[in-house]
Order: structure tokens, then sequence, then C-alpha cells
């Protein structure tokens, strides 16, 4: 779930930014989420356990303008507070490309986790010393990003569903202070055939959007003034090549991919010759092995775009014990204090609980005897048995119509009387 805190004090670019990180965890968040001013943190909190919420990814403002997010795991921490430093929003990221590609099944489907260099190596940690980040620090920040997405399974998840990738790159550590660094890049992924010619790619792209509902006349190559397909495949100013350089694509990598194929559905005869060892008249339509194509694989920057800085960790959501920071550096007598005092809070804290829930209890019983004291007033009121004997025989219907009667009577003769 990903939050404002203050939301009418954050800002409007902060809250662009809140909605962009919310496409990014997509479809695993509350996309329409919607905050008010008066709603706090325990709410958040409160709601987290029934709508089974793991992680609370929080944006704040400071009242000097500094953007803080705090990573928080529910129910019980812990709590990742950074800095963010710098950042860029989805609108600003396709403005900035020639050609943005976004595509709406793109997010049905979390995206794709890459972490770079979040764990020091030795011969770092040596260069760095004292200020080097300590290990178990280290392999926290890690498994709480891992966290936010759901594990991917090679052997059963779909590959051709995903189509998004979240980059998580830690920057080295400078030797004037171990900070940890975090640079958020998300992308979408493209794929296209490769070691073909550009123009036989446009006519296989255009092969596509026959019989398509959106069909697009402008992707669809014009070859009304041409003799031959050979002036459009050779001539350069018909979008053609002229040397092998034209035919590579701009890509970041090649992958090999096992590419569909149309299979002929066997008659009956053909079925009875394959049982019977036989090869069918059409063996390549009953047979015929997946074919293998090559793919440029291109990754298109989609936005978000964050600078994250870590500054402090927190053992609680939001409010526990300090386990890290980047500035403040305690001493063993300084951490042995604030172990008591936190010891001692948490005393506090449990007598505290241990005392409302025997006012609760008290009052649940006071409640239950007062409700039984009621019901012995109400019996004590009722009629005996005897009363009760007398009253079955009491014949009300005769008496009721017998006292409208008279009153209808004594009605008369006031009128008469008028």
């Amino acid at each position: 779930m990903v939050i404002r805190i203050g939301a009418q004090e954050v800002g409007s670019s902060v809250s662009q930014l809140v909605h962009d990180l919310r496409h990014v965890l997509e479809p695993d968040t509350a996309i329409r989420l919607k905050e008010r001013r008066a709603n706090k943190l325990k709410d958040y909190l409160t709601m987290a356990g029934p709508l089974g919420i793991s992680h609370l990814l929080l944006f704040s403002r400071s009242e000097l303008g500094n953007t803080t997010l705090r990573i928080a795991r529910t129910p019980r921490g812990p709590t990742l507070n950074f800095r963010v430093q710098n950042y860029s929003l989805c609108k600003d990221i396709m403005n900035s490309l020639k050609r943005p590609r976004s595509g709406p099944n793109d997010f049905l489907v979390a995206p794709l986790l890459v972490m770079n260099n979040f764990l020091t190596s030795d011969s770092e940690r040596e260069r760095l010393g004292d200020k080097a980040p300590p290990k178990h620090l280290e392999k926290l920040v890690t498994d709480m990003f891992q966290g936010l997405f759901p594990p991917i399974q090679p052997h059963t998840t779909p590959l051709h569903t995903i189509k998004r990738v979240l980059l998580l790159n830690r920057e080295p550590p400078s030797e004037e202070n171990g900070s940890c660094t975090i640079s958020l890049r998300h992308y979408s992924i493209t794929t296209k055939i490769t070691g073909v010619p550009k123009a036989i790619r446009r006519l296989y792209a255009a092969e596509k959007l026959i019989g398509s509902r959106e069909k697009k006349k402008s992707a669809l190559p014009n070859l009304g003034k041409l003799q031959d397909v050979a002036d459009y495949m050779l001539d350069p100013s018909a979008a053609g090549y002229t040397s092998a350089s034209d035919t590579e694509a701009d890509t970041d990598a090649e992958v090999e991919v096992t590419a569909p194929v149309r299979q002929k559905v066997l008659s009956r005869r053909e079925k009875e010759r394959l049982k019977a060892g036989e090869e069918p008249s059409n063996a390549r339509a009953s047979g015929s092995k997946p074919r293998v194509e090559k793919r440029a694989v291109k990754l298109v920057e989609i936005g978000p775009r964050m600078k994250l800085r870590l500054t402090k960790v927190e053992e609680d959501v939001c409010g526990g014990k300090t386990m890290w920071h980047e500035f403040i550096t305690k001493s063993k007598t300084e951490v042995q204090d604030l172990e008591k005092k936190w010891a001692q809070k948490n005393k506090e804290k449990e007598e505290r609980r241990r005392i409302q829930k025997e006012n609760v209890e008290k009052k649940r019983k006071e409640k239950a005897e007062k409700a039984g004291v009621d019901d012995e007033e109400d019996e004590g009121e009722g009629m005996n048995d005897e009363e009760m004997e007398d009253f079955e025989d009491y014949d009300m219907d005769d008496d009721v119509w017998q006292d409208a009667a008279d009153a209808g009577e004594d009605g008369e003769e006031e009128m008469d009387d008028e």
C-alpha cells in the first residue's frame, strides 16, 4: 500500500510520484486509494491485517522540504527510512523519449526485479574499514525489496507474460561515508525479430495488423507507385536498405525463442496411419518441429525514476528502536543505556495493556451482573400462579365489547343532551 502522510501537505509533484509508484507495484496494490487529512498511520495499520497488506510505503515531506520514503513491513516492522534525493515522474520520462511505449497489458503481471551491487565484497569492506555498512543491514535491505514483489518460478511462470523490469542499482559507497544510495529505474520490455532487413520487418508488422480491429494505415507500406517489390527492398528512398548495417536492430541483447508454428488438424485416416506406424500424407503438418528464431530485446524506460539514500533503520513500524543511523553513531555505553530504556518502556507498555485488559473484563462482568439483576426484577414484578389462573379464566372479549357498547351509549346520550 503506497500512501501519503499529510496528503494535503506533500504537494502535487509528490502526489503524482505516489501515483506512478503504485503503477510500478501493480497489480499487487490499490491504484485508486484516496487518503484523507484525518487518516493517521494507526488507521492504515489497523486495516493492513484484514486486507492482507504486507508492506507500507509512506511518502512525506519535512518542514525543510525534503521528501522522505519509509518502507515498513507489517505488522511488526522493520522500517527503512530513505531520503528521496531526486526523482523524475513518468510524464517527464515520456516527454524525453522520441518513441515512448506503454501498453495496457504491461501492468497485468508484476515486474521482474533486478538488483545489482547490494552486497559489499570483502575487498571493498577492507578499503572502507569502519565506514562500511554492516552485513546484516545489507541483507535486511535486500529482503525488504524482494518482499515487495511475488517470487517468480522459472519452471511454472510464463515468461512471455512478464512485460516490465524494475532495476535497483546500489551505487558504490564512498570513502567519506559508507552511505547506501539506490537508483530505481522502471523499464518496459520490447522484442523484435533480428537478422532480417528493415523492409521485411515492416512487412511482418503489417501482416499482424491485417484483420485486426485497430488497423493503422500509416503502418502499411505503399507499393502502388512501384513496379517491383525489389524496388521497395533495395531503394533507400522507399525506406529500404543499402548496406548490411541497416539490418541490425537497436537492441540491448539477442535471445533465441521458440516461435509458434501452425499445425494442420489430422483427419481420421491420417490418425489411423500414425497408429499403424505409417507416415501420413502431410508429414510436415503432423510432426512439425517448433521454429526457433532470434529476437532483439530492448528496454524502454517508462518511469518513474528515483534516487534513494538510506538514512535510518527502525525495529518497529515507524516508531521503534533505531537499529542503524547514517549520521549518528552511539558508543557501547550509550547503546546499553538505550537498551535499558527500551526494556523499561516495553515493560511499562505491557503493564498498561494488562491493566486495560483487567478493566475491560471488570466492565463486562459488571454489565453481565446488572443484566441478571434486571431480569430478576422483571420476573418479580410479574403475576403469580393464582393471578395467572384468574387471568386465563377471565373472558376478555365479552368485557371489551361490553365496554365499547357502554361507551357508545354514553356518547349517544351526550349528543341527545346537546
